[in-house]
């Protein structure tokens, strides 16, 4: 199978190595421009995804992406804008924009946008590998960044997780197995995406998700991502301890969006409620202990 993601990494270490900006400029410049900032212009992603989980039993961020390299054109056509104002009438609470322009036809422009047109935060998903990354979404004032374990070192995860906090953004760090967890867990990080899809061949593995829920700690917010198809797929991750999914295939293909989220919460409600406060089963004998030191 193709390694999609050893290509695409590559593909942005090269773009970064043709990057001429000055990194202490670049820095100075983010930092004034989130200075500048209203309060009112910030938008608290993981706050939105609790409020979502506390309403509704299951926060979902929707996905803009117009394309992905396993399957090709999603919606290369797609509304921006439209998209976004339908996802938050549905009843998300983020919205994911794919930033790749190489790999996922998607761009800065792209979540510009999407943020213009609804009052819900943006992730920036992109394959973030050092701190240009994390300076650019400050300037294209995207709120939270995707930060995927199986790209970085962890001194590397450690020390972008430190300056996405530094710099007002959210940071999901993408995990895909038990050892990329621990990883993430002792690099700091309280907000978990699983990936259900293996970036290197696309497979979708369902389980992966439902068996990492059990390990996670009760003070994580945990995500599971891809391979959501419908409202029992998210039923099942709620009442694995998952407080939010993020969707993008099943959502852009549909016909009518805003309809296609009401779907996939359908199931959902009242499942919190038998989960413990903060939204997981009570992980005390979970194999991740205190310090989260194994699993």
């Amino acid at each position: 199978m193709p390694a999609y993601l050893d290509a695409i990494v590559a593909a942005h270490r090269a773009d970064r190595a043709r990057d001429g900006r000055n990194v202490g400029e670049l820095r100075t410049t983010a930092l004034a421009h989130r200075t500048q900032r209203r309060p009112a212009d910030r938008r608290d992603f993981v706050a939105s995804l609790l409020q979502g989980h506390r309403d509704l039993g299951m926060a979902v961020i929707s996905e803009i992406k117009r394309r992905s390299p396993s399957k090709g054109d999603l919606d290369p056509d797609l509304d921006v804008a439209a998209t976004a104002a339908d996802y938050q009438a549905g009843g998300a609470r983020a919205i994911s924009v794919l930033t790749d322009v190489e790999f996922f036809g998607g761009s800065v422009e792209d979540l510009v946008l999407a943020r213009a047109s609804c009052e819900l935060p943006c992730l920036r998903k992109d394959f973030t590998i050092d701190a240009v990354d994390l300076y650019d979404a400050v300037l294209m004032n995207a709120d939270a960044v995707l930060l995927i374990a199986a790209v970085l070192e962890d001194n590397e995860l450690a020390t972008l997780l430190a300056l996405a906090d530094e710099l007002g953004l959210a940071a999901l760090v993408e995990v895909h197995d038990e050892t990329e967890l621990i990883r993430a867990l002792h690099a700091g990080s309280r907000l978990v995406g699983v990936n259900q899809r293996d970036l290197r061949t696309f497979e979708v593995d369902r389980e992966r998700a439902l068996a990492l829920g059990r390990s996670m700690p009760d003070d994580v917010v945990a995500v599971a991502e891809s391979g959501i198809r419908d409202a029992e797929d998210v039923r099942q991750l709620a009442e694995a301890g998952y407080r939010a999914v993020l969707v993008g295939e099943t959502l852009v293909r549909a016909g009518d969006r805003t309809a296609a989220l009401g779907d996939l919460l359908s199931r959902v409600t009242g499942v919190a409620g038998a989960t413990s406060q903060n939204g997981h089963h009570g992980n005390a004998g979970s194999p991740v202990g205190s310090e989260g030191s194994a699993l």
